[in-house]
């Protein structure tokens, strides 16, 4: 089987590389620590990949699962994202993306791919700025890009605002607050899903100078998710408040990680459903039912107090 190199070790790329070596795959799995799943066909590098230029050689795929701190996008993003690219291209790798919603801005109705790319934030600017660099080297020739789009995250060790904010609260039977419509319909995530989709998408041939969006596991409103999450951890039903934007902008004042939220509060305080029609039927990935993402965050929860 081929080397399958990943860039990051989150909840989607360490499920990335536990699928990959389970399907017999060589994974090289970079990190600036050295962390990730152990597993005897996974490699652990420890690294900054902006200063690692041949992370790539000798591979079939590059995949971009990279997350830098969320408050320092603009000054993390960009370099890295340049150094993944040029290392794809340097080692003749394709290169997959996992990417988000962010780069299309506000929408009504459901998002497809189709949706046009209008940022109205700095974060969701950077995510536009990479796929447009990544897919101009892929017209130009020099390199094969996909990138794969998520919606907010569900799983166990999931980061969204859903699982900070309300899911670790209601797993410990703790008040929540939560700073959009807790009654909109709104799509997630299963970490799961996202990296079956990365890897559906390194494999097919329709892949290649377009984007995918994950199957999404729901699109409940957060009061009925977080309800759903209570039963199936058999927690006390969940206290629930919606978080005024005042104090929110309050809280961020001494909170670096809280001050990037507001600008990202049309994605919570409407509906927003993501269409991946197109990823079912063409790369045949459907989502993971609900009931066992719950148990699964459930089962990651721990002993409550």
């Amino acid at each position: 089987m081929s080397l399958q190199v990943i860039v990051g070790a989150g909840a989607t790329g360490s499920a990335l590389a536990r699928l990959l070596a389970d399907s017999g795959h060589q994974v090289r799995l970079v990190t600036r620590r050295g962390s990730g799943p152990i597993h005897p066909r996974i490699e652990r590098v420890p690294g900054d990949a902006v200063l690692l230029p041949d992370l790539a050689e000798g591979a079939e795929v590059l995949f971009n699962c990279a997350m830098p701190p969320y408050d320092r996008w603009p000054q993390e993003w960009p370099p890295l994202a340049a150094a993944l690219l040029a290392a794809a291209e340097r080692a003749g790798a394709d290169y997959v993306m996992l990417g988000n919603t962010y780069g299309y801005g506000p929408a009504e109705g459901p998002v497809t791919t189709g949706t046009p790319m209008a940022p109205a934030s700095r974060k969701g600017r950077v995510r536009a700025r990479m796929w447009h660099e990544a897919l101009a080297a892929h017209v130009a020739g020099r390199v094969r890009v996909t990138e794969v789009r998520a919606a907010d995250f569900l799983g166990a060790g999931a980061y969204s605002p859903f699982t900070l904010m309300v899911g670790a609260q209601v797993l410990a039977g703790r008040p929540a607050d939560y700073p959009g419509d807790l009654d909109a319909p709104h799509s997630w995530t299963y970490t799961g899903d996202a990296a079956r989709t990365l890897a559906a998408a390194a494999r097919h041939e329709e892949s290649w100078g377009r984007a995918w969006h994950v199957p999404s596991t729901s699109d409940l409103p957060v009061r009925e998710l977080a309800h759903r999450l209570a039963e199936a951890a058999r927690a006390p039903a969940p206290q629930l408040a919606h978080l005024p934007r005042r104090r929110l902008e309050e809280i961020a004042r001494t909170d670096s990680i809280m001050a990037e939220i507001p600008e990202m509060l049309y994605l919570y305080d409407r509906p927003n459903i993501l269409d991946a029609s197109a990823t079912t039927k063409v790369l045949g990935v459907e989502a993971t039912p609900l009931d066992a993402v719950l148990a699964e965050m459930a089962a990651g929860a721990g002993p409550r107090a």
